[in-house]
């Protein structure tokens, strides 16, 4: 069963930090890019942060600069590093897998980032 679980949301004041984690499974981790993508309530959906396959990074305007994306290929886990946390960043974050429209993607279900004073 393919999975994506996304840990190390939590609450966490302005200018802190936070690194989420995507533990993968169920699928050779290693041939999809990832994408952390946030949603807040009411708002769209955001692309925040992709890493290719061959470790190429892309982020959003808005978190560029405080945030990095990595991967762990042996490990199946791709993470996002988190600082200089605003209170706009406040979202619950979403790890997505895609390997190309040939394929499915997979998302997890999310982990819950509150950047309040």
């Amino acid at each position: 069963q393919v999975q994506l679980v996304e840990s190390g949301g939590g609450l966490v004041q302005p200018g802190g930090s936070l690194r989420l984690s995507c533990a993968a499974s169920g699928f050779t981790f290693s041939w999809y890019a990832m994408s952390w993508h946030r949603q807040a309530p009411g708002k769209e959906r955001e692309l925040v942060a992709t890493i290719s396959t061959g470790g190429t990074t892309t982020y959003a305007n808005s978190v560029k600069g405080r945030f990095t994306i990595s991967r762990d290929n042996p490990q199946n886990t791709v993470y996002l590093q988190m600082n200089s946390l605003k209170p706009e960043d406040t979202a619950v974050y979403h790890c997505f897998a895609d390997r190309g429209s040939l394929y499915r993607a997979y998302w997890g279900q999310g982990t819950q980032v509150t950047v309040s004073s």
